[in-house]
C-alpha cells in the first residue's frame, strides 16, 4: 500500500511524476529477466504452516515433477524448444509468475498453457496441462498460495515481488467458485 501511495503521489508532479512512474514501471518489467535479490527457498525450507498444507501437498503431487521440488523450474525455461513449447518456468520468484494476478495464475493451472496460444505467434505453444478436471477450486487456490510462500523476501527494482503480485491480484483476483469454468474451455483473459 505504501508503494502505491508513493506512485500515486508522483502523478501530482506533472511530467516529472509521469517520467518517474514510467521509470519505475520499466524497472519492474525488466526485472523479469534479472537475478533475484534474496535466497531461493525449497519445498523443504518452507514450513507447512507458512501455507495451506493441502497446497504444499498438491504442489508436491502435481507440480514438482515439472517445476522442481523447490519451484526452481527447468533449465533455460525462457528459451523455446524447437516445437515452440517452453520448459517449465520457475515458480519460486526467480521467473515471472509474480507478474501475474491470482486470477490469471488460476486460469493457467485450471485450463493449462493452451490459453496462452495466440495465432499471431504460431511459434509458441502452451505445454502445461490443464488441472481443472483433477483439482478442486480450493486445491488450485491452495497450490497458488503455497507457491507464493516460496518467494520469501525477493525483490525487483526495490519492491517486494509479493507486494507487486498483490497489487496485480487486486485487478485480477481468484475467481469465485461459481465463476469457475469447469469445461476447460479457454476463456478470454482480462
Amino acid at each position: 500500500m505504501v508503494r502505491c501511495a508513493r506512485l500515486a503521489s508522483a502523478r501530482r508532479f506533472g511530467w516529472a511524476g509521469a517520467v518517474a512512474l514510467l521509470a519505475a514501471a520499466l524497472v519492474l518489467l525488466t526485472g523479469c529477466s534479472s537475478s533475484p535479490v534474496g535466497d531461493t527457498q525449497t519445498l523443504e525450507d518452507v514450513p507447512a504452516t507458512a501455507a495451506p498444507l493441502a497446497g504444499r501437498e498438491v504442489f508436491a503431487s502435481y507440480c514438482a515433477a515439472c517445476h522442481g521440488p523447490g519451484g526452481e523450474g527447468q533449465p533455460d525455461w525462457h528459451i523455446s524448444n524447437p516445437d515452440g513449447t517452453v520448459p517449465a518456468p520457475p515458480l519460486n520468484g526467480d521467473g515471472h509468475t509474480w507478474h501475474h494476478g491470482d486470477g490469471f495464475l488460476y486460469r493457467i493451472v485450471s485450463q493449462g498453457g493452451k490459453i496462452l496460444d495466440d495465432p499471431s505467434y504460431p511459434s509458441y505453444k502452451g505445454s502445461m496441462p490443464a488441472f481443472g478436471d483433477r483439482l478442486s477450486h480450493e486445491q488450485i487456490i491452495g497450490v497458488i498460495t503455497y507457491l507464493k510462500s516460496l518467494w520469501g523476501d525477493k525483490s525487483r527494482g526495490g519492491y517486494l515481488i509479493r507486494e507487486s503480485q498483490q497489487i496485480r491480484s487486486g485487478w485480477d483476483p481468484f475467481p469465485a467458485p461459481e465463476e469457475v469454468n469447469t469445461s476447460n474451455t479457454p476463456v478470454e483473459q482480462p
